[in-house]
């Protein structure tokens, strides 16, 4: 270690990586000297809505539906300030470069971590951030040896665009991107790995889910004047369905009304067209005729 001050952190972590027709990959990033007070505001709302830990995967009661709106409350209104960035770098496997025989998905994870790095660290922050990233420690990837890489005393340049060599990162992620620490972490002991959590698993289910929840705010804004909050009675849904399709809702509305430039009609899914915008939604699309995911040997 170059012993380098940290100013800047990330959270990221995965959704479907390996299942599904689309998958998704979350960025949560902010200034070192905001953190202490962001984990301690969000520890409170999550206290205040009764959940200990949010997990995208276990909301389908009001409690978790409460909390993610929360969430989602904070991470707008802290977009507004510029105090934190919300990153979502969402994939098709039905699409030119995915649907490949043989694809690896792990390799596949891996380029779109490099992407994501590549359109955050540097273009959206200060090109001088020292950053010290915090993957969830229930992975894919094996960030342990991306970290030894980081210790490594060889410090050679790879001439390669890729980062990655038979499925390791390079100490290019130090030159490039200013990373001088990667330190995988339970997404129970921090809240803002939570909210990637959130944001990741609410982009995939906006894609996924979208002609139902079309379905589902149809029924619901016919409802709503005799009803008030009341959940659509239509039996087609399922719980978790509705209790999302609630969180999806409410913070479609709040990103328009703080006009934060998030669409989620014009894709079919969240999607932000400016990605300096500080919530941002972006669906990898092949970059040319040869950019092909990964394949298994």
């Amino acid at each position: 270690m170059t012993g380098q001050r940290i100013t800047h952190v990330g959270f990221a972590d995965e959704s479907h990586w390996n299942t599904g027709q689309y998958r998704s990959l979350a960025l949560v990033t902010t200034t070192v000297d905001k953190l202490p007070a962001f984990n301690e505001q969000l520890t409170n709302l999550l206290a205040q809505s009764g959940i200990a830990e949010f997990k995208w995967k276990s909301l389908k009661g009001s409690e978790e539906r409460e909390a993610a709106k929360e969430l989602c409350r904070f991470a707008v209104d802290q977009a507004c300030k510029g105090a934190l960035r919300v990153d979502v770098l969402i994939w098709d496997t039905e699409d030119s470069r995915h649907k490949v025989p043989l694809r690896d998905d792990i390799a596949n994870l891996q380029r779109m971590y490099y992407h994501l790095f590549r359109n955050v660290l540097r273009l959206r922050w200060p090109n001088d951030a020292i950053w010290r990233l915090h993957p969830d420690e229930h992975t894919a990837m094996d960030w342990d040896t991306v970290q030894d890489c980081l210790e490594s005393v060889s410090t050679r340049v790879e001439m390669e665009r890729s980062l990655f060599t038979q499925g390791t990162f390079r100490p290019r992620l130090r030159s490039e991107f200013g990373i001088e620490q990667i330190q995988p972490v339970p997404s129970s002991q921090h809240s803002l790995l939570q909210l990637a959590d959130l944001f990741a698993g609410l982009a995939v289910f906006s894609r996924e889910k979208f002609p139902k929840y079309q379905e589902w705010l149809s029924i619901s804004s016919a409802q709503m004047p005799l009803m008030s909050h009341a959940q659509p009675a239509d039996t087609s849904f399922s719980r978790s369905e509705k209790e999302r399709f609630q969180v999806l809702s409410e913070f479609n509305q709040m990103c328009k009304q703080r006009k934060l430039g998030v669409s989620l009609e014009s894709k079919e899914g969240l999607w932000t067209p400016d990605p300096r915008n500080p919530i941002n939604f972006w669906p990898y699309e092949p970059q040319h005729p040869e950019d092909k995911a990964p394949t298994r040997k």
